[in-house]
């Protein structure tokens, strides 16, 4: 959602439109007086965004985005809480395929560069050609930061992507596809190598090493 071009949503909005948004996004305690974003766009430019194959069909963005507007969180830290949806109320045109998001303020300080989160290239995400080699990249860049490595069995590698027990034949095949993943990896520039038998080290590139075009601008314009 960080493709398209955004809007700061402050605390208090000047506009009728902007009250309106604030209020469903449904803020509680600390994240009351935080800055969330509206995001505006279109359904065929994000089916762009996260590579799907044909832009055009853009029924499975839509319904991926009403799921998320269901999800409601609350956040601790210390005795600090947040309560808001992930995703505000939406409004979008069918017709056009005009598509304006409200995100959480937590969602926002990612996008906006502050506070602690994860940055996933979407060009890495893109250029690999299997579920669970985009599975298994999300959660290695979640512990792994860019230009550091770190080492992790097959088996935990597996989990990522199959949470679920399994019986041994099936365990054999994870860890053979789970192979191949880190086989693709490895052609978008990650560095991976098998020290143990099952135990891997995987270093992450200091900057991503593929590059494709991308249509859109990722600057947020400044609080109102």
């Amino acid at each position: 959602m960080a493709g398209p071009g955004g809007l700061v949503l402050s605390p208090e909005p000047q506009t009728e439109a902007g009250q309106q948004l604030r209020l469903f996004l449904e803020p509680k305690w600390e994240a009351f007086q935080q800055d969330a974003m509206v995001v505006k766009g279109s359904y065929r430019a994000l089916a762009r965004e996260i590579g799907y194959a044909n832009p055009d069909d853009t029924k499975p963005v839509r319904e991926c985005i009403e799921r998320l507007w269901k999800v409601s969180i609350i956040a601790q830290n210390g005795r600090k809480r947040q309560g808001f949806r992930l995703l505000s109320e939406y409004a979008s045109d069918e017709q056009d395929g005009k598509l304006y998001v409200a995100l959480n303020p937590l969602i926002a300080r990612a996008v906006m560069g502050g506070g602690q989160h994860v940055r996933i290239s979407m060009d890495e995400v893109r250029a690999l050609q299997t579920d669970p080699a985009r599975l298994m990249h999300q959660r290695l860049c979640g512990w792994i930061d860019p230009g550091k490595a770190g080492r992790v069995e097959l088996d935990t590698l597996c989990g990522y992507v199959w949470p679920e027990e399994a019986n041994p034949e099936a365990m054999k095949k994870r860890r053979q596809t789970a192979r191949k993943a880190l086989a693709e990896l490895a052609a978008i520039g990650w560095t991976v190598s098998e020290y143990a038998k099952g135990k891997w080290e995987v270093k992450r590139p200091a900057t991503p090493t593929v590059t494709l075009p991308n249509p859109h601008g990722n600057s947020p314009q400044p609080p109102r």
